[in-house]
């Protein structure tokens, strides 16, 4: 496709004459990423409305449509989304909090607290990909009444960024340079360099309110009586809530946009397991919504058949991974365990790291545990395509591993189990408490008994294993284990984020209350390089071959071990209309859900 033809067909995109998701899809086929086809269509300007995979809003009035039911069987344990380390709280924050824009579906930005999308045409995106000016909505308040500006979008920049504030969302404005006041309705962000994907991490953070939230910036960051009862500017207001157990949001009747939400009321359920979540929805039909049916496919295919609701397979970016520690989790410096510096006694041996890698049977966690829900993957980023690897393969073999370890000096003592230099092959191997993942904690054991490799497994309740909770030692931020094993969101059709969870940068530890993002504390010079390349690079295809490069030398090195590419999968009610992306928190669409008569 030529200049010439390419400018047409933007055009009959604008119009509404060609549907996005083919002029989407026919660059895709070209070669070009999500992202920068997704950069293409904003800076053409506004194009003629047309509804997300289908997807239509009915209701004609706001309110009416009574409670709608959510089961989240990990139930958010604190409501501010700066500190929100798992995808839970961010679904708890997601009620009460919005962001500037959100990512729909099929990967474009739609706005939120935004007036509309920055482009070229509009005058918000620089010509350099240097800075982005982006108009607020107007008449916006805050559920108290008072108004949301321009002031609360710079704060939030500030409030994340002040280290004392040790804030999980820090790594969402690495790239920019400062957030400028232009008007009470408009702020700049300027970028540390050039922004090849301009709309960053930043413009999908959720926000929270500068004048209820100044007074504990930094050191103050967790005194706030706001981090447990939100004052957002959602299309719901804070209720009740029970760290752990339920959330409860009622009708915002000043809501910034007509005839909505649907719902009066929003009651979401945190705590039981995966199948009784897929069961009270499926089957029983007692909730109209469950997150993240962590269930065995053939089970979810029976509950189907019950008839009270629907199975929706939401294609992302998200990764089921288990991972070595980098750090040695038994020595303790300063109070801490696994710090950084120090290095696993055992696992720094790359002969160890591969011979783990044999012992996993991918092929056999998709046939007889995940099915739709887990696709058997080699590599830690699989979606867009574009940044998809097609260097590495995965191998179950423990007929191989055994003849790794044996050329590499570990021999079998008593019970079969071995050892070198005084040191057994005993590893304790935790994750959330979830039949699947039990499971597939079962299936590594059994592997790695026949490799002479003992695991003890430990099964952690959900809600304290993604908690930020500084005071538990089980969380998975902390780490005291050998190996744990968890599923991470992309978030985002751009990998960035991604992918930062392996700088240096980004070590989880005691310095950053244990948010940083890089929880296996894997530490590699040339990676970090790739990463700040990668964050300036302009041309399309390089930035997408450099992310390939990392995905590379991370799952080689052998400390992350990718399982499976996983698809969001939620139950919902068959009556219950929500317009849900894999690239989106399903609460951040609350607005837009209702209920057909």
């Amino acid at each position: 496709m030529n200049e010439q033809a390419l400018r047409e067909s933007l055009q009959r995109v604008q119009s509404g004459r060609l549907p996005r998701r083919e002029f989407i899809d026919r660059l895709l086929a070209m070669g070009l990423t999500l992202p920068m086809v997704g950069t293409l269509l904003m800076a053409a300007g506004p194009v003629a409305a047309q509804s997300s995979g289908g997807f239509q809003y009915k209701p004609t009035r706001r309110g009416g449509g009574g409670t709608v039911r959510l089961l989240l069987w990990q139930g958010p344990t604190l409501l501010n989304p700066h500190f929100a380390t798992g995808v839970k709280d961010e679904l708890g924050c997601a009620v009460f909090y919005e962001p500037l824009a959100r990512w729909t579906a099929d990967g474009n930005l739609e706005p939120v607290l935004a007036a509309e999308i920055p482009s070229r045409e509009n005058g918000g995106l620089a010509a350099d990909l240097k800075s982005v000016v982006w108009k607020l909505k107007r008449g916006v308040t805050w559920h108290d009444g008072q108004p949301f500006t321009a002031d609360d979008v710079v704060f939030n920049w500030q409030y994340a960024t002040d280290p004392a504030t040790a804030a999980v969302t820090a790594g969402n404005y690495q790239e920019v340079l400062r957030i400028e006041k232009v008007d009470s309705h408009a702020v700049r962000i300027v970028f540390r360099e050039a922004s090849p994907f301009w709309p960053g991490l930043y413009c999908s953070s959720m926000l929270v309110p500068r004048h209820l939230f100044s007074a504990y910036i930094g050191a103050k960051s967790r005194d706030n009586p706001a981090n447990l009862r939100p004052v957002g500017t959602g299309p719901y207001k804070f209720a009740d809530f029970k760290p752990g157990d339920m959330v409860r949001g009622e009708i915002h009747t000043g809501y910034h946009v007509p005839n909505k939400p649907h719902f009066d009321l929003v009651d979401i359920k945190g705590g039981g397991d995966a199948v009784t979540a897929a069961r009270a929805v499926l089957q029983t039909g007692e909730y109209d919504y469950a997150w993240n049916l962590l269930v065995e496919d053939e089970l979810l295919k029976r509950l189907e058949g019950g008839g009270k609701g629907r199975v929706v397979i939401l294609p992302g970016g998200d990764v089921e991974a288990l991972y070595l520690n980098y750090a040695d989790p038994g020595v303790e410096v300063d109070g801490e365990r696994a710090a950084p510096g120090t290095r696993h006694p055992l696992f720094q041996d790359a002969a160890l790291r591969q011979a783990m890698g044999l012992l996993v049977d991918r092929q056999g966690l998709q046939d007889f545990i995940f099915g739709r829900a887990g696709t058997a993957t080699a590599n830690f980023i699989n979606n867009p395509v574009r940044y998809r690897s097609t260097n590495l393969k995965f191998e179950f073999n423990v007929d191989k591993a055994n003849a790794v370890l044996d050329a590499a000096g570990y021999r079998r003592g008593a019970g079969g189990l071995r050892e070198k230099n005084g040191r057994k092959l005993k590893f304790l191997f935790q994750t959330s408490t979830n039949a699947s993942r039990q499971k597939c904690q079962a299936v590594i054991k059994q592997a790695c008994q026949k490799a002479g490799i003992e695991l003890e497994l430990k099964a952690v309740t959900a809600s304290v294993f993604f908690s930020s909770d500084v005071a538990n030692v089980d969380t998975y931020g902390k780490f005291y284990a050998d190996m744990q094993m968890y599923n991470v969101t992309q978030g985002r059709p751009d990998p960035t984020r991604h992918l930062q969870r392996f700088v240096s940068w980004e070590i989880s530890s005691k310095a950053n209350k244990w948010l940083g993002l890089n929880l296996v504390r894997w530490k590699n010079d040339e990676y970090d390089r790739l990463y700040k390349q990668a964050d300036g690079e302009l041309d399309p295809v390089k930035r997408a071959a450099l992310m390939i490069q990392m995905n590379d030398l991370v799952c080689r090195d052998g400390y992350v071990i990718p399982l499976l590419f996983r698809p969001a999968v939620a139950g919902l009610a068959n009556k219950l209309q929500a317009p849900l992306s894999g690239w989106s928190l399903a609460t951040g669409s609350l607005r837009d859900w209702y209920r057909e008569a």
